[in-house]
């Protein structure tokens, strides 16, 4: 239900904030669709083979939807030639997904997990 056009899916991103769900994927398919998503457990990261500072960054994505080469180096405390090796690293892993082009406008989002896109194939 609609109250005002355009608030509800703020209210629903907002929500997920608030119980440290990750951002849904908002897309056209058919109509319209919200793709809930469920968090990445730092074990199951771990046993990927993340380090601390990646985990970390898939954290941040989780709970804010995308994250920066700056904003992960301010995160990790690292350098941006490691930051940069992190993060083309997670995108390898098909873990994340760059988007933007050019070096200020590049941000790494979440790419859907195997059993979230599981869910949506029905």
């Amino acid at each position: 239900m609609i109250e005002r056009w355009g608030t509800e899916i703020q209210r629903i991103i907002d929500s997920c904030q608030k119980q440290n769900l990750p951002i849904p994927i908002f897309e056209e398919y058919q109509g319209f669709r919200v793709i809930f998503r469920k968090p990445y457990a730092k074990e199951e990261l771990r046993k990927l083979g993340l380090n601390e500072r990646q985990i970390k960054a898939v954290e941040y994505v989780e709970k804010r939807g995308s994250i920066t080469n700056r904003e992960y180096q301010k995160l990790t405390l690292v350098s941006r030639k490691t930051a940069t090796r992190d993060l083309t690293d997670l995108v390898k892993r098909g873990i994340f997904n760059i988007v933007g082009r050019g070096k200020r406008e590049i941000k790494y989002t979440l790419l859907l997990r195997h059993d979230d896109a599981k869910m949506t194939q029905k």
